[in-house]
């Protein structure tokens, strides 16, 4: 017995010991301690990974280090500066009138018929490995002839015994751009570009024709079909048309939507029994870029590795001011990418996200609500340092004023908020004004944002050209100037004007009938409770009475449609560095309800949709920032949106995480960073060591309850022994 009780104390002492080594923590495979990989986490799963179809921030993570458009951002410049990414340099527009004469470069935009973009794509672009480009000794495709029997035990990309590859070319980009106009693919920009590309909508009128004679997964070839405004010169080369002059088209192409689709991928993934198996060009992407998307399970793993065939680049050797301290030109002239694999853990909750990022097991992180006081501290002058804890670990924060607004939207063809139907416009303008006073951003930003965030003037963020420093960028409606900063007007003002729009005390002056609102919106978390009542306690403040109306994301987006809606609220992300993405969100070109635009709050003004038919198609000059100012002066006047916050992101970085600079528009960005393997190990090694003291005050309790009962034990077998006789 007293050998048994020690055995099993020393066993326990052993698991224990086990369980608390830093090694057990590791929620890594062995096999991966050491190399060259960085730890990142997503939290919503991909839904589309197919450039002709992604459009969101969370797919860009992935799209973004595969594909390759021609043109990409410089790293470290700010202003954000377009430079070659496949390219051999930024194209430069040429301009055609009705005649075909070319123009000037300076020609004013109503003489502009044509705008002609040539784009040379550098040779010796290689794609990554993939099975669409193996081929026999004869040269033909080895998997051109597939079905469900041949299927059989592939269930991924990964399953295929040969893969292939081959160089870019101009066909490459020129397949992609007529898949914008696919009619199986809904791309998100095909009515867009559609407007601008020569020829696309009537190739997707063509498209959409023969799709009707076809299967559903039937493979739709469309290099049988001409695309007149994309035209192949060479095999490098390529020439897009544009109608009219639109500026903005070189931002364009420096997004997915315009990275090369290769044919034989199309035709591959169209084979049939692939959807079936998720073997679709939306789970598994095939482009030139540094990385290719290695695993796909969007419900816990995601990696990508190292493209074996990539072209190569190197670091940036200049940036601006402040990146060389900053260590940031460290690498200069170093081959891109500097890690080998991305691993993307999928983390529902931000607790296990926080923990994990503090043990050293992911090596960067946000920073959620709830670890906000944990990360941070707030100075007296409302400044932000990091806690003395993160110090201690050498984590660095990263902040950024993102270029994105959040918005109270109202819809301009409610009889109340918009003034139609018989109810006065000057009335519901009113209206619009004072509950753009009333409801406090400010407040807003400090209590459910941790002070994340900057109160909007406009629909205009900080960085974008035309956005207006000082007190000329105010809102002078809602904000007054005083000791050289904007102070929001008192709630005496919004109710001044809520009685000239005939609501005095939030009555209708000829009824008596109280004021009752009514905001749209999505969601239904745990957050969103508290929100709602302190927007009811603004909306109280005029004595108004606010409905809130929760519901889900489709029939939320359903009202936008109808226009069946009163107030609501959205956000818009940039999609390129340019006013004219943002402003068209309020042209009445746009309208939802009439054209199925952007334009979510119907809003119509003369002055403003002539204005911005002027700045849209201007280069950065004086001239079309004088434009910008009128136009923010128009709708801020107008009020069709309460103007609310720009977004700032807190980012923190492990010490060895080098060469990280938040950037704004650009996402393919894995590719710059490096990580000091070393360092990381060390650390995590130093962190996630076993706390001893436990284990020995375990010991000691065992100890001192076994040894009586040992003892106790003895006494008794020596007590009942007897001598025989």
């Amino acid at each position: 017995m007293a050998f048994i009780g020690k055995a099993l104390i020393v066993s326990l002492l052993s698991l224990l010991l086990a369980a608390c080594a830093s090694e057990q923590n590791d929620p890594y495979p062995r096999n991966e301690r050491g190399r060259n990989i960085l730890y990142s986490a997503f939290t919503e799963r991909p839904k589309h990974l197919d450039p002709a179809r992604s459009y969101t921030e969370d797919e860009a993570t992935f799209t973004a280090q595969i594909y390759e458009p021609p043109l990409q951002y410089h790293y470290l410049k700010r202003p954000y500066t377009l430079i070659p990414g496949t390219a051999a340099a930024v194209p430069e527009p040429e301009y055609f009138d009705a005649e075909g004469n070319r123009l000037a470069a300076d020609a004013p935009p109503e003489a502009i018929a044509h705008s002609v973009y040539e784009v040379r794509i550098r040779p010796g672009i290689r794609f990554s490995p993939h099975p669409a480009f193996a081929v026999d000794s004869g040269g033909h495709p080895l998997y051109a002839d597939l079905d469900a029997a041949k299927l059989a035990g592939i269930d991924t990309l990964a399953d295929f015994a040969q893969t292939g590859t081959r160089e870019l070319t101009a066909d490459d980009y020129i397949y992609q751009i007529k898949r914008l106009a696919h009619p199986r693919l809904h791309s998100p920009i095909a009515g867009m570009m559609a407007a601008h590309i020569a020829g696309l909508k009537e190739l997707g009128e063509v498209l959409r024709e023969e799709a009707k004679n076809l299967p559903e997964e039937a493979w739709l070839d469309l290099d049988r079909f001409l695309l007149s405004g994309v035209t192949r010169i060479d095999r490098h080369t390529y020439r897009i048309t544009l109608i009219g002059k639109y500026p903005q088209f070189r931002y364009w192409l420096a997004m997915p939507f315009f990275a090369p689709v290769p044919r034989e991928a199309d035709r591959f993934y169209s084979q049939p029994g692939m959807a079936a198996k998720n073997l679709t060009l939306d789970w598994y992407p095939v482009g030139t870029g540094p990385y290719f998307l290695a695993a796909n399970d969007p419900n816990s793993r995601m990696v990508l590795q190292r493209n074996p065939n990539f072209h190569g680049e190197t670091y940036p050797c200049e940036g601006e001011a402040g990146d060389r301290e900053a260590g940031l030109l460290d690498d200069c002239g170093k081959p891109l990418p500097q890690i080998d694999t991305v691993v993307f853990t999928r983390e529902k909750e931000s607790i296990p996200y926080w923990n994990k990022f503090l043990q050293g097991y992911y090596d960067a992180s946000g920073i959620a609500s709830d670890s906000f006081d944990q990360a941070v501290r707030l100075d007296i002058d409302g400044g932000v340092r990091l806690s003395g804890e993160m110090q201690d670990r050498g984590i660095r924060l990263l902040t950024r004023l993102r270029a994105t607004i959040f918005y109270q939207g109202f819809n301009l063809l409610d009889p109340i908020v918009g003034g139609k139907d018989g109810v006065g416009e000057e009335r519901a303008r009113k209206l619009r004004q004072a509950l753009s006073i009333a409801i406090d951003q400010e407040e807003f930003i400090s209590i459910f944002l941790n002070g994340r965030g900057m109160a909007a003037m406009s629909p205009l963020p900080p960085g974008i050209f035309g956005y207006g420093e000082g007190e000329a960028g105010i809102n002078p409606v809602v904000y007054e100037w005083r000791d050289g900063e904007a102070r929001r007007k008192p709630i005496e003002a919004a109710r001044a004007l809520l009685a000239e729009a005939g609501w005095p005390n939030g009555r209708d002056a000829r009824t008596g009938e109280p004021l009752v609102l009514y905001l749209d919106s999505t969601g239904g978390g745990v957050d969103d409770k508290p929100r709602n009542d302190w927007l009811t306690r603004q909306f109280a403040k005029l004595d108004i009475q606010l409905v809130v109306r929760a519901t889900d994301y489709n029939r939320f987006q359903e009202k936008l449609r109808k226009g069946a809606m009163q107030i609501y609220f959205l956000g818009w992300n940039a999609d390129y560095p340019d006013p004219e993405n943002f402003f068209f969100l309020l042209s009445g070109s746009e309208a939802k309800l009439a054209t199925g635009g952007e334009n979510t709050s119907n809003y119509v003004n003369a002055e403003y949709d002539r204005l911005f038919a002027r700045m849209k198609d201007m280069d950065d000059t004086p001239q079309r920032e004088e434009i910008i100012r009128r136009m923010k002066r128009v709708l801020q006047e107008d009020a069709p949106w309460i103007f609310g916050f720009h977004p700032k992101s807190y980012t923190l970085a492990h010490a060895w995480m080098h060469n990280r600079k938040p950037h704004e528009v650009a996402n393919n960005t894995l590719k710059y960073q490096r990580i000091d393997i070393a360092e990381r190990a060390r650390l995590r090694h130093e962190w996630n060591a076993p706390a001893l003291w436990p284990l020995i005050a375990i010991g000691v309790v065992l100890v001192v309850i076994a040894v009586p009962a040992v003892t106790a034990y003895r006494r008794r077998e020596r007590q009942t022994a007897r001598p025989l006789e």
